[in-house]
C-alpha cells in the first residue's frame, strides 16, 4: 500500500533549481527514503521527465561500494551530465561516500543539476546537518504520518483509527503491520536498537540506564511543567540516584537534537515575553512514547494534547505554552496574581491562534474552566478549543471557535 506524502512532495516541488542543496530529514522510519525514491521520482516523471535525467544513487547497495570514493563518485555523475538540460540527482545513505559534503557543496556547481539527499546516521538524524553544507542547503523535515495521512491507509471508521493512532503513533512501518502485537514488538525493537542506539554512539553516553530513565519521565509527564532541576530532584528522590541539572540539560538536547521530543516554552501573553524553565515536552510519535513505557500509560487526555502540538508542528507553526497573568482581590479584599494557562500559542507568519485541548465538555463549569484564559485575551486573534466528542463546529457568545478533534486532525488551520 502506498501512503501519499502530499505536504512534502509540494515542498520538494517548490524547492526545485533553487541552487541549493535538499536534505530531507526525519527520525528513521518516518519515511524520507520512499519519500524521495518512489513519491517523488514518480512526480517527476509524471511531468516528462526524462528517466535518463533522473540519476538515482543509494550507497548502501553492495552493487555501489566503488562510489563511496568521492573522486569516483564525482566522474561518474559528469559522465552521465550530457546536455543543458535540468538533471535530478537523487542520493540515498549519503553519508557512507567520503566527504559527502564536499562532493555535494561542488555538484551545486553543475549548472543543470538539482541535487536532494537523504541519510540514516547519527549526523542526518539531527539538526545540525543543515550546517555542514555552509548556507547551501535547504532542509525539508519529514515527520510520522498525520492523521489524516494515517486515515489514508486505515481500513476503519475515524473513531477506531484514531485510538490505533493514540496507541501505535505514525511511523509507516508500524501502520502498516497488520496485526496489534506486530505493531508492538516492531515498536519495543525499534526503540531499543536504532533510536535509543542513534543517540547514545552519536554522544558516546555510557551510561544509558540514566537516559532511558529520564525519557521515561517526560514520556510519563506529558502536558505537565518540568525543569532540569526538578527532574534531578525526581532522580535522587525515586531512584536514590544523584544526576546534576546541567548533565540532565544535555540529555535532554540529545534527545531533541535526534528530533525524539521537542521542547514548548512558556510565553505570557499579556506581557509579550517568554518566561523560561518550567517548560513542556512532547514526543515526536506517540507509538515510541508508549513503547517507552510498554504501553502502561494510555491517557487520552494526554495523548489527544501530544498529538494536537504534532500536528500544529506539521503544519508549520511555532508553538508555544501560553501563560495569561491574571491580578485581582478575593472576596476578603486580599489581593491575588495568578497564572492561567493556554495549551498552545501558535505563530506562523502574521497568523496566530490560541488553542486549548479538551477530551470533553461535559458540563458548563468544565466549558467555563476551558475557556477561562481564553477570555481573558483581548486580542483579536482566533481562540480555539478543540474537543475530543464529535460535534458541529460553532462559535459561542465570546468568539470562541469550537471544534472536534477529527476535524481539526483531518484539515489544516
Amino acid at each position: 500500500m502506498i501512503i501519499e506524502r502530499k505536504k512534502y512532495i509540494q515542498q520538494l516541488l517548490d524547492s526545485r533549481h533553487n541552487k541549493l542543496v535538499k536534505v530531507i530529514t526525519g527520525i528513521r522510519r518516518c519515511g524520507k527514503s520512499f519519500l524521495l525514491f518512489n513519491l517523488f521520482k514518480s512526480q517527476l516523471k509524471s511531468e516528462g521527465i526524462d528517466s535518463k535525467h533522473i540519476i538515482e544513487m543509494a550507497f548502501d547497495d553492495f552493487g555501489n561500494r566503488k562510489y563511496r570514493n568521492p573522486d569516483k563518485f564525482y566522474k561518474y555523475i559528469k559522465s552521465l551530465i550530457q546536455d543543458d538540460k535540468m538533471y535530478y540527482i537523487l542520493l540515498d545513505e549519503v553519508q557512507m561516500m567520503e566527504d559527502f559534503e564536499d562532493v555535494l557543496n561542488g555538484l551545486l556547481h553543475i549548472p543543470n543539476a538539482d541535487v536532494y539527499v537523504t541519510g540514516s546516521n547519527a549526523k542526518f538524524l539531527s539538526k545540525d546537518i543543515i550546517t555542514e553544507f555552509r548556507g547551501r542547503g535547504f532542509q525539508i523535515h519529514v515527520s510520522p504520518l498525520s492523521f489524516s495521512e494515517f486515515m489514508s491507509a486505515y481500513q476503519g471508521t475515524k473513531e477506531e483509527g484514531w485510538t490505533e493512532y493514540l496507541q501505535y503513533g505514525g511511523l509507516p512501518p508500524v501502520v502498516l503491520q497488520p496485526t496489534a502485537e506486530g505493531k508492538t514488538m516492531l515498536l519495543k525493537d525499534l526503540w531499543k536498537e536504532t533510536y535509543l542506539i542513534d543517540i547514545l554512539n552519536r554522544n558516546r553516553i555510557k551510561n544509558n540506564a540514566e537516559l532511558e530513565e529520564l525519557l521515561c519521565m517526560l514520556a510519563s509527564g506529558i502536558g505537565g511543567l518540568v525543569n532540569p532541576q526538578k527532574l534531578s530532584n525526581t532522580f535522587k528522590t525515586n531512584k536514590n540516584i544523584a544526576i546534576s541539572p546541567a548533565t540532565l540539560k544535555t540529555y535532554i538536547d540529545y534527545c531533541s537534537d535526534a528530533f525524539l521530543i521537542e521542547e514548548a516554552n512558556r510565553y505570557d501573553v499579556k506581557g509579550r515575553k517568554y518566561i523560561g524553565t518550567p517548560m513542556k515536552f512532547y514526543f515526536s510519535d506517540l507509538g515510541l512514547r508508549n513503547a517507552l513505557l510498554n504501553f502502561r500509560q494510555i491517557e487520552k487526555t494526554h495523548l489527544m494534547e501530544n498529538a494536537i502540538y504534532c500536528e500544529l508542528r506539521r503544519q508549520g507553526f511555532n508553538v508555544d505554552v501560553g501563560v495569561v497573568v491574571v491580578n485581582g482581590k478575593d472576596e476578603n479584599g486580599t489581593s491575588y496574581r495568578k497564572q492561567l494557562e493556554v495549551d498552545f500559542v501558535c505563530n506562523k507568519g502574521s497568523r496566530r491562534y490560541y488553542i486549548q485541548s479538551a477530551l470533553s465538555l461535559p458540563t458548563p463549569e468544565k466549558i467555563e474552566q476551558e475557556t477561562n484564559s481564553l477570555r481573558r485575551i483581548d486580542d483579536g486573534f482566533e481562540k480555539i478549543v478543540i474537543v475530543g466528542d464529535h460535534l458541529i463546529s460553532n462559535h459561542d457568545n465570546n468568539g470562541i471557535l469550537f471544534m472536534s478533534i477529527y476535524e481539526f486532525m483531518m484539515t489544516e488551520l
